[in-house]
C-alpha cells in the first residue's frame, strides 16, 4: 500500500515533492518505532541506521537499528557511536540487508536538515530520515556528493518522497 497522507498518528511529511525525486519505502511500523523513540528520548536527538534494500533512487526500509548518541551536545546534535555503528553494520549485513540510511530527531526542529546534518552528510545517495517533535513531522533526505573542488567535496540533500 502507498500511503503518503496524514493520520491521527501520522506526522505529515515536511515539503511536497515532485515525480522525480527519490523514494524511500518506510514500512509504517518502522516510522511508528522511530516516532516512539523520538519521543521517548526527547529532550536530546535520537539516532540510528536504516536496512533494507538500497537503489539510489528508491530504497526500502526493513529494519531500524537504534543506536546511542555520543554527540558532545545531544540536545542539538547527534553522533552514532562508532563502535555501535559497526556492529549495526555486520548485524544488518548478516540479515541479508543493505545500508538504507540513517535517521535521528531534531526535538525542537522542523524535519528538514540543519547546517549541522549537512557539514556532517558522508554517505552518498543514502537516506537520511529526520523526526520532528515540534512541530510533529518525519521527513526525508537523500544526499547528493558533488564532485570535488579543490580538494574539498561537497554536496546537497535533496528532498524524497516517504511511502509505506
Amino acid at each position: 500500500m502507498t500511503r503518503e497522507s496524514n493520520t491521527d498518528a501520522r506526522p505529515l511529511s515536511e515539503a511536497a515533492t515532485d515525480g522525480d525525486d527519490p523514494t524511500l519505502v518506510l514500512p509504517d511500523e518502522i516510522r511508528t518505532q522511530l516516532c516512539e523513540r523520538a519521543r521517548t528520548g526527547t529532550p536530546e536527538e535520537i539516532c540510528g541506521i536504516l536496512g533494507g534494500t538500497f537503489d539510489a533512487d528508491r530504497s526500502q526500509v526493513a529494519s531500524a537499528y537504534p543506536a546511542t548518541n555520543v554527540a558532545d551536545t545531544p540536545r542539538t546534535r547527534y553522533r552514532i557511536d562508532p563502535e555501535e555503528q559497526l556492529e549495526c553494520f555486520e548485524r544488518l549485513e548478516a540479515a541479508g540487508e543493505e545500508i538504507v540510511g540513517f535517521y535521528h530527531s531534531h526535538p525542537n526542529g522542523p524535519a528538514r536538515p540543519s547546517e549541522t546534518d549537512v557539514e556532517a552528510a558522508t554517505w552518498p545517495d543514502r537516506s537520511y530520515v529526520i523526526v520532528s517533535l515540534e512541530p510533529f513531522a518525519v521527513g526525508s533526505w537523500r544526499w547528493r556528493s558533488d564532485d570535488s573542488v579543490d580538494g574539498e567535496s561537497g554536496g546537497q540533500f535533496k528532498r524524497e518522497r516517504i511511502i509505506s
